[in-house]
């Protein structure tokens, strides 16, 4: 037994060895005031630079006039950093060739001590060893359109499975098979609970075709759900799908034709794996004249200012 506890002790040392908690994050974590994360890979694949990173200060301002403290994560110099300077994200921000990181390459970028964003699920990672319960982002990635013949699969759907972190998110990207994605997510075990909407969001869209049967009204109740969950000892996290605000959302039917197009410039390309995202997200960018990208910041502050009240109230239920 001895050796058995040494051996659990020696492992938590070894992973605080690689978490960097920036001063701010760690008093608050500290005093158990509530910090929401942030992904990295929004800042360096996701938006173009300047919109990336006056997105990403907007986005943590809004986090800190709502009560709580944002903790952005990404991999610096050989650590999983939770919490970044303004200096640091202005890196993220604008440097070519930021390494893109879900689960499987994390070790890899510590070890190189690369430069890297976090994807949903290496996000998941850090705020869990921080401590952190909730992670704000645009929409999480998923099943792709055409998965039956390349088993493109996003890692973010695992990460739900089994590391214990609520996901704000505007729904998946619209780039995906929503349906699918839902589908391995219910196999999965994940609960998808869907605020103020009876439809799963779209991301640039307010709302998909497909009906969700947990719906719930405040963050007060989504609390309350993750505390129950948690309670309970189930495994992993939660799925919450905050819609768009319908003054800023792409209307279905344009968005998909988009979609479509940016698909068959991608095979023709044979842009697949890691860039096909970004790709696609620049395309449907140039062809809708900046409208999706707008769209996008949008819903990210919208789920920044969720992903805080549910933080609060989380903090709160534990005081």
């Amino acid at each position: 037994m001895k050796a058995y506890i040494a051996c659990i002790s020696a492992t938590l040392v070894g992973m605080k060895s690689y978490l960097n908690l920036h001063p701010e994050v760690m008093e608050a974590l500290e005093f158990g005031a509530p910090v929401v994360a942030l992904e990295s890979t929004i800042i360096a694949h996701g938006m173009p630079y300047p919109e990336n990173i006056i997105m990403a200060k907007e986005v943590g301002q809004i986090i800190r006039n709502a009560g709580a403290v944002p903790a952005t994560v990404a991999c610096i110099d050989g650590k999983i950093c939770v919490g970044l300077s303004d200096a640091q994200l202005d890196t993220l921000a604008n440097t070519p060739g930021v390494m893109k990181v879900s689960r499987r390459e994390v070790p890899f970028a510590l070890a190189k001590k690369k430069l890297a964003a976090t994807t949903v699920s290496a996000t998941m990672i850090g705020a869990h060893m921080a401590g952190i319960r909730v992670f704000v982002t645009g929409g999480i990635g998923g099943v792709h359109r055409g998965w039956a013949d390349s088993l493109d699969i996003s890692t973010d759907l695992i990460e739900l499975s089994q590391t214990p972190v609520a996901v704000v998110s505007a729904g998946a990207k619209a780039i995906l098979d929503i349906p699918a994605t839902l589908e391995l997510l219910e196999t999965l075990g994940v609960p998808v609970i869907s605020y103020r909407s009876s439809f799963f969001g779209a991301f640039y869209s307010s709302e998909s075709n497909e009906r969700i049967e947990m719906r719930l009204d405040s963050a007060s109740e989504i609390a309350a759900f993750l505390d129950v969950k948690w309670k309970l000892g189930l495994q992993g996290g939660a799925l919450i799908s905050n819609p768009i605000p319908k003054n800023y959302e792409v209307p279905k039917d344009l968005i998909e034709s988009v979609i479509k197009e940016a698909i068959g410039k991608a095979h023709f390309n044979n842009v697949k794996g890691k860039q096909l995202t970004p790709f696609l997200l620049s395309e449907i960018k140039n062809v809708t004249d900046g409208r999706s990208l707008e769209a996008n910041i949008q819903l990210v502050k919208n789920n920044a200012r969720l992903g805080t009240e549910i933080a609060i109230a989380l903090t709160a239920a534990h005081q």
